[in-house]
């Protein structure tokens, strides 16, 4: 028998929603030094066809569940198959939702991991580090210059 249990107010999200979610490695950027963080994420399907072709990721793991072992009653758990010290993304519980509609538009892309497994053979990198406070500064010398032609009709 399926949980018919909404997810926030959703009608089509349920907590048997099949979505894969991933342990990423992050970094927050404090004083000029760089501190190493584990951050659980949804993966949408094109995320984790992108991951499972082996392009570099920062994902450890990703692991396929349903949204009820992460999500129950509005509140998030974490599952025993990532560390217990790993945090929730930002945005956690909507970007889980926006992933479960990938799941459910396509559905064979659940055929890639079954649920309840993980998978950890991935390309893993920190070569290119995911700075999750970065704050981008637009300063005058960043503008491009160009040619005194460029805007008059001739």
């Amino acid at each position: 028998m399926t949980t018919a249990t909404l997810i926030l107010n959703t009608t089509d999200i349920t907590a048997d929603d099949y979505c894969v979610f991933g342990l990423a490695t992050c970094f927050l950027k404090n004083d000029g030094e760089f501190q190493q963080i584990q951050v659980i994420e949804p993966l949408p399907s094109a995320a984790l066809e992108a991951v499972l072709k082996g392009i570099p990721t920062s994902y450890q793991l990703v692991c396929a569940l349903s949204v009820g072992d992460v999500l129950s009653n509005d509140n998030l758990h974490i599952p025993s198959e990532f560390p217990s010290d790993a945090q929730f993304g930002e945005d956690f519980i909507e970007r889980t939702i926006a992933a479960v509609r990938t799941y459910k538009r396509r559905h064979e892309a659940t055929q890639h991991i079954p649920k309840g497994t993980s998978k950890n053979d991935l390309n893993f990198s920190l070569d290119r580090k995911r700075v999750l406070n970065a704050v981008n500064v637009v300063r005058s010398e960043d503008n491009v210059k160009q040619h005194s032609h460029t805007h008059k009709v001739l």
